[in-house]
């Protein structure tokens, strides 16, 4: 990597730490999305919810736009006072599906500009739940998910 290289590096890491500070400090949370190439979920995770106490969240396999939606749904919760507990099962609304609150065991793989924000470093990352949601009724590994595996990781696996 040329010096040049490092100097735009950092100054596009500036305009994001910025942007996300700012976002936080607007909204109460940010949401990230990453997208991925096929066979690989794309993801979207809150930064914003470490600040109030709480742990973080994640959700697989689903759109930007359903990502976003599902992740400022629950920090509307959290925000007016909900704490979420491993082995929770809730609903926004009854189009969407029922998600299950799992403990995310490796954060900082996964939680990049979380942990950037709150200067965490990978062995001390922030912690996070993750947001696994039905299909058809079922959550993966039960019987009547029809979703391919790879789309909604388990937590840990």
């Amino acid at each position: 990597m040329t010096e040049s290289d490092t100097a735009q590096t950092q100054a596009w890491l500036d305009q994001e730490d910025r942007h996300v500070a700012l976002t936080i400090r607007k909204y109460g949370c940010l949401v990230q999305y990453v997208s991925t190439p096929a066979k690989t979920p794309s993801f979207g995770y809150t930064v914003g919810l470490f600040g109030l106490g709480h742990p973080e969240l994640i959700v697989f396999g689903m759109t930007r736009n359903a990502a976003a939606y599902t992740l400022n749904w629950f920090f509307d919760r959290i925000r007016d006072g909900e704490d979420l507990m491993p082995g929770q099962v809730l609903r926004p609304d009854d189009k969407a599906p029922r998600f299950l609150v799992e403990k995310f065991p490796n954060p900082a793989e996964y939680l990049f500009s979380a942990n950037r924000h709150y200067d965490r470093p990978d062995f001390l990352s922030v912690p996070a739940y993750q947001l696994t949601w039905d299909d058809n009724g079922a959550f993966p590994g039960e019987d009547g998910y029809t979703k391919p595996a790879w789309l909604q990781p388990r937590p840990g696996a």
